[in-house]
């Protein structure tokens, strides 16, 4: 079909078909057509199904109904294109915590046929600047708070194709010809959305890769409303009366789902917390009245430390995805709050969940069944089927699925037209997947991805630092936690001081969550004659690692 971009780098750098996944479009609510705009699907027909007046975001001093995000999104887009210059497959990087601006922003630029960029707010300089260049991002919106890490990236050379920035929630008075909210006010509030393909690009996600390349997963306006026909009305059943809130960034992609795109397609409310430890969200969900929640097992762990305050919320759906999710936990929080976890496991390439299973089906230790509108099975390493009770690595198709940006990992990824997810499982007799544990060398640290490789590259810019390794250990709390082998240059000795030096520099140099939380100082490290380091030697000198 024909593409509206204007700009098109994305379709240029797609993945050629062959090296592409099976999609399937099995269900009725996939049969999409052939022109599509995710925004007008989410947002402007809401108001045309009467839902202008109902609740949509909430947050600390905003209340804003469908009718008003609708105008917020679409003075956004007229700054966009009238003052930024955006054409149609531009990408746009945005930049925020969690509030009501930056989902208005990503809406406009779904409006304005852009590509939306979204970038977790701890992610630092060094980490924006190979975003911007792997997607030769050109405009951003950005929370003025989150401005120095932008200008930064911006300033160097690798960052050069950023040239249009807007910042909002700036300060009053402050860089006026800059100001988001300042050109938004001289802009209309009606906007004619680009007529987009259903294929085309609308969302650059990226996500770590095990060599500390951050991958581009590219997804298109049809997998958008895909995500939000399968798992939400088959597993989660929520209502218009639901009120959601949760944990995870709108960068991410769980939280894109969980936070914005399914409960405005059920007509529902959300509440975006720009903090949102589990006192944050426990203080949220009371404040607000949320009935939905989405966070990572590791949350649901310390909440559960508050059971009589969360017996009289008005909870009554829980979500657990970005790890594992422990039978202990499961049974922890049934027994505190007398809801059942729902489960499910997803990926940025993917765009969200595709294995999981309701209240009524769930069972200890097993995520749940392919979800409908998906297949999965496990493979062994020669890509045959394997057995109920046998381990082997998870296959998944659906009507989603991997596009890298330009990428050679494509080939990894996506074997015989199925996505593989790194991820190792068991299928049970009944069909149920039991997670085992990741098939590569990505560490998961309470829903973080993190790449050993990266932190390596971090602690070795440390003058101190003449050689580490670095690998996921197993942690009651939060699934595993990064360790770090270390060897230090003569003069330098190893000490708790410098393990806090150590990690505090990590955190100044990439996100402060992939710091090593564990550091230990060896005198040399495992490698083979080539010089390769040997992680399966780290592994077996920790106590704590993982089998």
């Amino acid at each position: 079909m024909t593409s509206a971009h204007v700009d098109t780098f994305a379709k240029d750098r797609l993945p050629p078909a062959e090296l592409q996944p099976e999609y399937l479009f099995t269900l009725p609510a996939l049969q999409f057509p052939a022109r599509l705009n995710c925004a007008t699907e989410l947002l402007d027909n809401a108001i045309s199904k009467g839902w202008g007046d109902r609740p949509c975001i909430q947050a600390p001093g905003v209340h804003w109904t469908y009718a008003e995000l609708l105008a917020q999104a679409n003075r956004i887009a007229n700054v966009l294109v009238q003052d930024m210059g955006l054409v149609p497959g531009n990408r746009v990087l945005l930049r925020a915590p969690n509030n009501p601006m930056l989902v208005a922003s990503w809406f406009a630029v779904m409006k304005a046929g852009g590509i939306a960029v979204a970038t977790m707010p701890l992610l630092r300089a060094k980490e924006l600047r190979q975003m911007i260049a792997k997607g030769e991002v050109s405009h951003a919106l950005c929370d003025m708070r989150l401005a120095d890490d932008l200008r930064a990236a911006a300033a160097e050379p690798d960052g050069a194709a950023l040239q249009h920035i807007r910042y909002f929630n700036t300060a009053p008075g402050g860089a006026p010809e800059q100001s988001l909210e300042a050109a938004m006010a001289r802009q209309s509030d009606t906007f004619t959305n680009v007529d987009t393909a259903a294929d085309d690009t609308c969302i650059l996600a990226f996500t770590s890769g095990t060599t500390g390349v951050p991958k581009g997963t590219m997804h298109f306006h049809r997998d958008v409303m895909a995500i939000c026909a399968c798992w939400p009305p088959h597993v989660l059943r929520a209502e218009a009366s639901d009120v959601f809130i949760g944990s995870p960034p709108l960068a991410f992609t769980f939280g894109l789902g969980g936070l914005v795109l399914f409960p405005m397609s059920v007509g529902a409310s959300t509440v975006l917390l720009e903090k949102a430890s589990p006192r944050d969200l426990l203080d949220g969900v009371k404040q607000y009245g949320a009935t939905v929640l989405f966070t990572a097992p590791t949350s649901y762990r310390v909440l559960a430390a508050d059971a009589a305050v969360l017996r009289e919320t008005k909870l009554r759906k829980c979500v657990s995805a970005g790890e594992a999710l422990p039978g202990a936990t499961r049974l922890l929080w049934r027994e505190v709050t007398g809801i059942e976890l729902i489960d499910g496991i997803g990926a940025t390439e993917m765009l969200h969940i595709f294995i999981s299973a309701d209240e009524a089906h769930a069972r200890p230790g097993a995520t749940g069944k392919a979800i409908p509108g998906y297949v999965a099975c496990v493979m062994d390493d020669e890509g045959n089927p394997l057995p109920p009770g046998k381990v082997g690595k998870l296959a998944v198709k659906g009507p989603t699925g991997c596009r890298y940006l330009a990428d050679e990992r494509q080939t990894t990824y996506v074997k015989n037209g199925w996505n593989m997810t790194g991820d190792a499982y068991m299928l049970d007799d009944d069909g149920f997947f039991h997670y085992q544990s990741r098939t590569d060398d990505m560490i998961v640290s309470a829903g973080y991805n993190i790449a050993a490789p990266e932190v390596e590259d971090a602690l070795l810019l440390n003058p101190k630092v003449a050689e580490c390794g670095v690998i996921g250990v197993a942690d009651d709390a939060r699934g595993q936690i990064v360790k770090a082998f270390v060897v230090l240059r003569p003069g330098h000795y190893a000490s708790p001081e410098l393990v806090r030096e150590l990690q505090d520099f990590v955190k100044q140099t990439v996100a402060p969550y992939k710091y090593p939380r564990e550091i230990e100082f060896c005198a040399t490290l495992p490698r083979t004659e080539t010089g390769k380091l040997q992680r399966f030697r780290l592994h077996a000198a920790s106590p704590h690692a993982p089998k």
